[in-house]
C-alpha cells in the first residue's frame, strides 16, 4: 500500500533521433522494452516504461525523435512527441555530449523546454564517447557552458551519463524521483510496460529490418500480425512486412528468401529469448504502395489515431 511520501508521475524523454533514449529507457528498467538500432527515427511510437521503486513509480514515455518533419509519417512522428510532452510531469532533454557547441535543433529543443510550465533536467548522454581530450571531465565541455549562460541550466539540473554502460543512470533516477508529485502509483507494481506482447512483436521484427537492410529500406517498413496463437508450451506467430515498392520487397525477400530467412531467425530467437518458449514465426512480405504519405495507412499501422 502506498504511502502519503509515494511519488509517481510521467516523465517524458524528448530529444533528437539516435541521441539514445529507447536505450536509456531499456537501461532504467532494466529489460529490454523499446527497440534500438543505430539508425535514427527507430522509434516510431508512444513506448511507456513503468520502473518501480520502494517509494515511487516511476513512469518513462519514450518518444519519437524531435525532427524537421517531410511527409506524413514524419509528420505523425513529431506530433506524437509533442502529444507525450505535454501530458507529462517531468520532461528530461537528452542530449549528445559531444566537444562542439550546441546544434540549431537541440537549441530549439532546449528553449521549447525552457519556455514551457513543466520542470526540466538535461542529461548529456554517451559520455563514454568522448574523445581523450574531454574524457573524464563532461563538465568541462563547451556546451555545458552554453547551456548555463544561454539556458539558465544549473548544477543540479544537468547530468553526465552512458545509457549504454549505466554510468551516471542510478543518479539520474534518484533525481527524477524526487522531482516526481506524490501520488498512488497508476499501475500494479508488477508489469514495467503497457505495451502489448504483440506489439514488441512487431517492434522486435522491424527491429531485424532496420539491422540488416540498408539505405531507405527500414523507413518504407511497417509490420503487422496477422495471427498470435499462444499455445502453452509453443507460440505460433504469423506477421506480414509491408514495403511502398516491388524493388524493396525483392531487398527484403533477398535472392531465394535468403534476406527474410536471416530477419525471421533473428527475431524468432529475441522472441523465444524473451518469452521463454518455443516460437514458430512465419513471415511475409507485402507491398502497400506509398503508404508512408496515407493518412489512412498511418493509422492501420497504428502511426496516427
Amino acid at each position: 500500500m502506498a504511502g502519503d511520501d509515494f511519488r509517481c508521475g510521467f516523465v517524458s524523454l524528448i530529444g533528437r533521433p539516435n541521441v539514445g533514449k529507447s536505450t536509456l529507457l531499456n537501461r532504467i528498467l532494466g529489460e529490454k522494452i523499446a527497440i534500438v538500432t543505430d539508425k535514427p527515427q527507430t522509434t516510431r511510437n508512444r513506448i511507456v516504461g513503468i520502473k518501480n521503486l520502494p517509494k515511487a513509480q516511476l513512469i518513462l514515455v519514450d518518444t519519437p525523435g524531435l525532427h524537421t518533419p517531410r511527409g506524413k509519417l514524419n509528420e505523425a512522428l513529431v506530433e506524437a512527441s509533442q502529444n507525450a510532452w505535454r501530458d507529462a510531469d517531468l520532461v528530461l532533454v537528452l542530449l549528445e555530449a559531444g566537444s562542439g557547441s550546441l546544434r540549431q535543433g537541440e537549441k530549439e529543443i532546449l528553449e521549447q523546454a525552457a519556455s514551457g510550465d513543466l520542470p526540466f533536467l538535461v542529461a548529456l548522454n554517451k559520455v563514454d564517447t568522448l574523445p581523450g581530450d574531454w574524457a573524464g571531465r563532461p563538465d568541462e565541455l563547451p556546451m555545458v557552458r552554453q547551456l548555463m549562460d544561454d539556458f539558465g541550466i544549473v548544477s543540479g539540473q544537468l547530468f553526465f551519463l552512458s545509457a549504454l554502460t549505466g554510468e551516471g543512470v542510478e543518479e539520474l533516477v534518484a533525481e527524477m524521483v524526487s522531482r516526481l508529485p506524490r501520488h498512488p502509483p497508476y499501475f500494479p507494481d508488477d508489469i514495467q510496460t503497457e505495451i502489448s506482447e504483440r506489439f514488441w512483436v512487431q517492434e522486435v521484427i522491424r527491429e531485424q529490418v532496420f539491422e540488416l537492410t540498408r539505405d531507405e529500406i527500414p523507413y518504407a517498413v511497417a509490420v503487422e500480425i496477422d495471427y498470435y496463437h499462444d499455445l502453452e508450451k509453443r507460440l505460433s506467430i504469423g506477421a506480414t512486412i509491408f514495403v511502398e515498392q516491388n524493388s524493396q520487397k525483392g531487398i527484403i525477400i533477398g535472392r531465394g528468401g535468403s534476406m527474410l530467412k536471416k530477419i525471421g531467425t533473428r527475431a524468432r530467437k529475441e522472441i523465444e529469448a524473451f518469452v521463454g518458449i518455443p516460437v514458430y514465426l512465419e513471415l511475409h512480405v507485402s507491398v502497400a504502395k506509398n503508404w508512408t504519405k496515407k493518412p489512412n495507412m498511418l493509422q492501420r499501422f497504428g502511426y496516427q489515431p
